[in-house]
């Protein structure tokens, strides 16, 4: 049982490392800074967890401590990823040519 707990483990932590990397690829070839942040924060939010859960199948007395700190970043990555993006929308950052529709944009017209 000790063995299959370890090539779980072991599986978690190469496929939380390739999100990683995959994200850091996203970075690199997406054409505006918001399908960055939006490629950055999915890739790194499941790369991070199962990288979380592969080293608590390796270090089961760990296992608290690491679903705190699981806890604590399916809580704040995505909330710093929107906060990022709007003071980014609000600084007028270049988008894609390919952007078709702003709701950021309508919103703050229908309030004005």
């Amino acid at each position: 049982m000790g063995l299959l707990i370890d090539i779980i483990g072991g599986l978690l932590l190469v496929s939380g490392a390739a999100f990683l990397l995959f994200g850091s690829l996203g970075l690199l070839r997406m054409p505006d800074v918001f399908n960055r942040i939006q490629a950055g924060t999915k890739t790194t939010t499941l790369g991070t967890l199962l990288t979380l859960a592969g080293a608590a199948c390796l270090q089961p007395a760990w296992g608290w401590k690491l679903l705190l700190i699981g806890v604590f970043l399916i809580f704040t990555n995505p909330v710093s990823a929107q906060v990022l993006a709007n003071t980014a929308h609000r600084r007028g950052a270049q988008k894609t040519p390919l952007t078709k529709i702003d709701q950021l944009a309508e919103d703050q017209e229908g309030k004005a």
